[in-house]
């Protein structure tokens, strides 16, 4: 055999023992007459010693291995004189007693290393060498263990694995597809499945009762730290549930997966209406780590989240205020400290385009209770000490205001200011986590590009019974019964009771602007389904990516998953997407210009 033992598993216990290893060399340190070679595997390391003394041949063998190649030893265990209490095989060492090498490798063209000096297109290009660092298998291994832990819970709960086709039709309402072109089909596509969504609903019909798969799902849009073309997702669905069942069921599978990987007992979840947290977070995913809530001082345009008028804070005379429809502010604690220098830095980062906001209004609240601001000139310090009492500022704090014409759009802008300034004080800890839920999202939201209303989740998304009526009066205004799992102000889950009733279906394609016969064509499946007595269901769906990456602290995705693509959507080592021959695309029927 090639090993009788791994590079990380012996101890001082196993001194005196002969043993074969094999591995990677790591490093190779000449000492005088002695060699040494750190052996490593994904195991750990054991260091390798070569006497010159006991076999001169071997040594020299010894001195002639490069980084990264692949060798086999046998020798004895002993004790090491010089101790390493870094690794948990820093008690022992071994005599070699006969070398083997198995594969010579080049140069690699970074380091090995947890720190490498490798750049993030070289390792992606050669992302073996890249799995080969500690931190990378680690963060694959924790991936490894908590999709275990899913299926183990959800086994246990009764759910079956099923696994749902990958070539599939395209469906509107989502994102933009990766589409497959039929040979022979000609002129005729499928689509890789942005979700299993209608396939898990179908199972449903056919008496499954309780569904999982952890799948592969394609989605071809932008990318950013969070997404890729292709991810993978907990998908779940239930029958005979409502809300209630379907959070109590993932809220314990959430406790399971932080007790069982990270050892942390978290307690239950909160809940938030998706109103409160675009009031208070100007965010359906709110970072609940810290508080820092925003404070309305003026909102004159009601809107779907509060329908309510406030009053402004300010009398007129500053302009800026005067004309603005909405003015939201936070309290910094102990934040009054930032010089002029800082708080300029702070205004050009909520002007930049991605953000947006006009300026930035500050006020400091002295050490002797008095506000001193930068719209000092144009309010009282009556109006400058009730907007101290209404920030509920004390001695210290720093009172940051955006304003403008749209509420919803302000919300975004202080979101993320509030978020800027979380990082900037320390309060957004990797290593703590703050999960919630948010309900009652709204069913619709308003597209300005195809001006229309558009599902904000899915159109297979049931509205809350209570606002089923508003369905022929007001549709913008009636609430889903979906719910997002948020931790740490990332959206980890999601998901919705469906609609089951085929009525109420074509209600809401009609809403969305579908007409019976492009309803019947996208959806006819489904909707022909439902006549044969669907059950009441719902389910949703976690990011496995997203999750794991949040339990391994990293801040992308990407960091996780095995052959990422990079941020162009292009797998670097793997050269794709890449050109097809001409007699290819003349199988496939396809007319396309090629600029290699």
């Amino acid at each position: 055999m090639f090993r009788t033992k791994t590079n990380g598993e012996l101890r001082l216990s196993d001194v005196g023992a002969s043993v074969t290893l094999a591995g990677w060399v790591q490093r190779t340190r000449k000492f005088g007459g002695m060699t040494f070679v750190d052996l490593r595997d994904r195991y750990g390391i054991t260091q390798l010693v070569f006497n010159d003394e006991y076999d001169a041949a071997l040594c020299e063998q010894a001195n002639r291995l490069g980084r990264e190649w692949v060798i086999q030893v046998e020798g004895k265990v002993s004790e090491r004189s010089n101790k390493n209490p870094n690794i948990p095989t820093g008690d022992i060492e071994i005599l070699v007693e006969s070398l083997n090498v198995l594969n010579e490798s080049m140069t690699p063209p970074f380091t090995i290393e947890d720190q490498s000096d490798g750049g993030d297109d070289l390792r992606m290009k050669y992302r073996y060498l890249d799995i080969r660092r500690n931190p990378v298998r680690r963060n694959l291994e924790l991936r490894h263990k908590f999709a275990f832990e899913v299926r183990r819970y959800l086994d246990e709960k009764g759910f079956l694995e099923i696994e749902t086709p990958i070539l599939v039709n395209s469906t509107p309402e989502g994102a933009r597809d990766f589409v497959v072109p039929s040979r022979m089909n000609p002129g005729q596509f499928y689509a890789l499945p942005q979700s299993p969504q209608t396939l898990k609903q179908l199972c449903m019909v056919a008496g499954i009762d309780r569904y999982f798969q952890i799948c592969k799902c394609f989605r071809d849009e932008d990318l950013r730290a969070d997404r890729q073309p292709e991810f993978t997702q907990i998908d779940c669905e239930m029958s005979f549930v409502e809300q209630e069942d379907i959070l109590q069921m993932f809220e314990g599978m959430s406790r399971h997966l932080f007790k069982s990987i990270l050892n942390i007992d978290i307690p239950s979840l909160p809940r938030m209406t998706w109103a409160d947290a675009m009031k208070y977070y100007g965010s359906d995913k709110p970072d609940t780590r810290f508080g820092m809530e925003f404070v309305e001082l003026k909102n004159q345009q009601p809107d779907n989240a509060s329908r309510e008028l406030v009053d402004s804070l300010f009398p007129e005379g500053f302009g800026v205020f005067d004309s603005a429809a909405y003015i939201g502010a936070i309290c910094c604690e102990g934040q009054a400290v930032l010089t002029r220098k800082q708080i300029d830095q702070l205004t050009e980062f909520v002007k930049r385009p991605q953000i947006g906001a006009k300026g930035l209004v500050y006020a400091r609240v002295q050490e002797d209770g008095s506000v001193k601001s930068s719209v000092d000139k144009f309010y009282n310090a009556e109006t400058l000490d009730a907007l101290k009492q209404k920030m509920n500022a004390k001695a210290g704090d720093l009172i940051l205001i955006l304003s403008g014409d749209d509420a919803m759009k302000v919300r975004k802008q202080l979101c993320e200011l509030r978020l800027e300034m979380g990082s900037r004080m320390g309060l957004r800890d990797k290593n703590k986590f703050s999960c919630l839920w948010v309900i009652d999202f709204p069913m619709y939201e308003w597209s300005d590009e195809e001006q229309r209303l558009m599902a904000m989740h899915h159109p297979f998304t049931s509205p809350k019974p209570e606002d089923i009526p508003l369905l022929d009066t007001d549709p913008a205004s009636v609430r889903a019964n979906a719910y997002d799992m948020v931790v740490n102000g990332v959206e980890v889950g999601g998901g919705s009771i469906r609609i089951h009733d085929a009525k109420l279906q074509q209600k809401i394609f009609e809403i969305l602007g579908f007409t019976p016969e492009q309803a019947q064509l996208k959806f006819g499946f489904l909707m022909n389904a439902f006549k044969f007595g669907a059950p009441p269901h719902g389910g949703l769906a976690y990011g496995l990516d997203r999750f794991v990456s949040l339990f391994a602290g990293l801040d992308s995705i990407r960091d996780c998953i095995a052959f990422p693509k990079n941020n162009s959507g292009r797998d670097v080592m793997l050269d794709a997407p890449g050109y097809l021959d001409q007699s290819q695309l003349d199988e496939l029927c396809l007319s396309v210009e090629q600029d290699k």
